[in-house]
């Protein structure tokens, strides 16, 4: 890595993880391409603070554990930090940088007024009561306060955390600067203290609005068009649900029971409602059953990854069928298969614009806290529209420019806008 050369390793090991590296890969290939000014570059491959925190927590049978818990602000240019925070047994400093990384150049190319930063405690939470998680989201909001705010940092929902999450998180903040209700410390809250109407299905309906303008740069339109989705979460089945509304033959989804197709289409209001009552798609009548594998290489025009990192890598890019890859999920394409996949002509809407649909309502919730004044529906979902497509729009224009691709051509357009703030605002203190 430029400029990394005199590090120690071990005091520097949280910047070698692989998810920062895969970053910092695309970042070096984009930055090179726009001729970034290489003093930008430099502050731009490190996070600006790293906290480490002890969370202790008394457990159901009245013993004491203490926990690991971790809040990256890697870059505060274009505004207040956000991101998400994540509960989950593999969480590590490495793996928090490289998230809070993605998040600042998420955050830039969408064109929002906000910085980057991720958070996550390493824990299992499946393994903790409805207790020890209340008190472990409270220890750890306790630790990090001081850093976080309104004006200062912004956390979100991740992996493992949910409204509830957020909403023990903002209260234990509000009590420790005076009781008054501070919605706007976090956001993906329950709608009845400050939460936004529209951010259940907003990054779904990210992914279908980025879908419609990805299938139309290629002469092609949503009505008509047959379309597989991998993962039937939050993300995935409204990406399905929405997609089948506007016409399409939604004609494989899967779930981590394995997938379903119907060459036909499948009638997804059908298949959330066997969904609701099985839990799987599995078994779903009339529907031929495959795996997430086959999944991938179904014969179709869009595919929509909404599960895993690294779903298409080396090893499957040669079979990807499908004309355009839609990245619902973070990182379902590696760096390498991404290249094997646009020497074959296809067409991939990166997840950093494609999958934005979140933390653009999420920044809409805090924009409503702030003013204490909240939007139907419909004004969620429209606004949403356009500032996704506005991001799309932007970052296709530098492909077309400068004869790249769609991700190298995202981080280009975020990496030209955090320049640009950062030249202007200078070096503090020279």
């Amino acid at each position: 890595m430029p400029g990394q050369d005199n590090l120690n390793p071990q005091a520097e090991a949280h910047l070698h993880g692989p998810l920062f590296q895969n970053a910092i890969q695309t970042f070096n290939e984009a930055a090179a391409v726009i001729k970034c000014d290489p003093n930008i570059a430099e502050r731009l491959r490190r996070p600006r603070r790293c906290l480490t925190v002890s969370i202790p927590v008394r457990m159901d049978d009245q013993s004491v554990k203490v926990f690991t818990g971790y809040r990256v602000q890697y870059n505060s240019t274009l505004g207040p930090y956000k991101g998400g925070i994540r509960y989950h047994h593999n969480v590590d400093l490495a793996e928090v940088v490289g998230l809070a990384a993605l998040m600042t150049f998420k955050n830039s190319v969408l064109g929002l007024p906000l910085g980057g930063a991720k958070g996550g405690i390493c824990v299992d939470p499946t393994k903790l009561s409805r207790a020890e998680k209340q008190g472990l989201t409270r220890r750890y909001t306790s630790e990090i306060a001081a850093f976080v705010g309104p004006t200062k940092d912004i956390p979100a929902p991740d992996v493992g955390t949910d409204p509830q999450t957020m909403a023990w998180f903002m209260d234990t903040y509000s009590q420790e600067q005076g009781g008054f209700a501070q919605p706007g410390v976090v956001t993906g809250k329950p709608v009845e203290i400050g939460g936004s109407l529209g951010r259940n299905h907003a990054t779904g309906l990210g992914v279908v609005y980025v879908c419609e303008r990805a299938l139309e740069v290629n002469q092609m339109k949503m009505s008509g068009s047959r379309i597989a989705v991998q993962g039937f979460g939050n993300v995935g089945s409204f990406a399905a649900k929405f997609a089948f509304e506007r016409g399409a033959r939604v004609v494989a989804v899967s779930d981590v029971s394995g997938g379903i197709f119907n060459g036909d289409g499948l009638n997804i209001p059908q298949v959330i409602e066997h969904v609701k009552k099985t839990g799987f798609v599995k078994g779903f009548q009339g529907s031929q059953a495959i795996t997430n594998e086959e999944l991938l290489e179904v014969d179709c025009d869009a595919l929509l990854p909404c599960a895993l990192e690294g779903q298409i890598d080396v090893h499957n890019a040669e079979r990807i069928k499908a004309k355009i890859i839609v990245e619902g999920a973070n990182g379902p394409v590696t760096v390498e298969a991404t290249k094997i996949m646009v020497q074959n002509g296809k067409f991939i809407a990166p997840d950093v614009i494609s999958n934005g649909g979140g933390v653009i309502v999420s920044y809409f919730e805090w924009v409503q806290d702030i003013m204490s004044f909240f939007w139907d529906e419909a004004d969620v979902d429209l606004k949403l529209k356009s500032v996704i497509l506005k991001a799309f729009d932007s970052v296709y224009k530098m492909r077309q420019e400068k004869q790249i691709d769609m991700r190298t051509a995202a981080m280009a357009t975020a990496i030209s806008r955090l320049e640009k703030a950062m030249l202007l605002r200078g070096l503090y203190p020279r």
